[in-house]
């Protein structure tokens, strides 16, 4: 949900505190390369869903200084968007499109007290009614279209699982970590030889800068990093086997959404359960 992110954006609290001492001395030096590091979509989130994303990872917090109910998106910076309000806004997305179906992985909670969760758990629940799938055995597409469900919601919140019904507990994500797209495609390929959790999980193209990259790219941005590795990324997706296999991939994650083939080579790997 980072499209919305600008350089009146604060620095979460979770942050170091010498970035967020730099960003009180010199916000205008350090704002702007902060906010080029934390995009990770240009796509708003009806965008986004049109382009074809099904999985939304949605990084949720409450700012110390902000409103009591207010919750926000985050990535470094606090998003202005609510959540309250991107919730609503896939709602509506899925009431003009029943045939669809989404997962919404809710979690790093920064901020989040147990009557945050709750409050939040009752925005889910209002939000989007009937269209959650409660937990349980993971449905096919037709047992959901038969009860008109749309919405998996996966909670990294063992506690806030425990006492709802309709939350799926958090999904597995597999984050490499890593600045070149060579040492992310080795670390997910270690991960596929250790055999593929239960249930649903995600495999990670995301490159990640440290430290020492942003120090030598500081006009750079996250964009600037990924854009030309995403053709070798593609590749690799293109080459993944979709099903049960202990090999196979499930959910597979992205940046910059829009900006090659990506949703369409994910789809279009439905086709070898065709042809196997």
């Amino acid at each position: 949900m980072t499209y919305c992110l600008n350089k009146k954006s604060p620095i979460s609290h979770n942050e170091s505190r010498l970035l967020q001492l730099l960003a009180k001395i010199l916000p205008c030096v350090t704002l702007p390369v902060v906010l080029r590091w934390s995009i990770t979509q240009v796509l708003d989130v009806t965008e986004q869903l049109d382009a074809g994303v099904r999985y939304l990872d949605l990084r949720i917090a409450h700012m110390l200084e902000g409103a009591q109910r207010n919750l926000h998106f985050v990535h470094m910076l606090y998003t202005t968007a609510l959540v309250e309000d991107t919730l609503t806004e896939i709602s509506g997305w899925l009431e003009n499109h029943p045939r669809e179906v989404v997962v919404l992985a809710c979690r790093d909670f920064e901020g989040m007290t147990e009557d945050l969760h709750e409050y939040l758990v009752a925005c889910i629940k209002n939000i989007f009614g009937d269209m959650l799938c409660p937990r349980g055995e993971m449905p096919t597409l037709r047992q959901l279209w038969s009860r008109g469900q749309q919405v998996i919601l996966s909670y990294e919140d063992e506690a806030s699982v425990s006492r709802h019904a309709e939350l799926w507990p958090g999904i597995p994500y597999w984050w490499g970590n890593k600045v070149k797209p060579q040492d992310l495609v080795c670390y997910l390929e270690r991960m596929k030889s250790c055999g593929r959790p239960g249930g649903l999980f995600v495999a990670g193209i995301n490159l990640t800068e440290n430290l020492e990259y942003v120090l030598g790219h500081l006009a750079g941005s996250l964009e600037r990093m990924t854009l030309p590795s995403l053709p070798y990324l593609d590749a690799w997706v293109r080459a993944q086997c979709p099903g049960s296999g202990v090999r196979c991939t499930n959910i597979i994650a992205g940046d910059f959404i829009g900006a090659d083939t990506f949703v369409s080579d994910v789809i279009r790997l439905n086709e070898k359960l065709f042809r196997g």
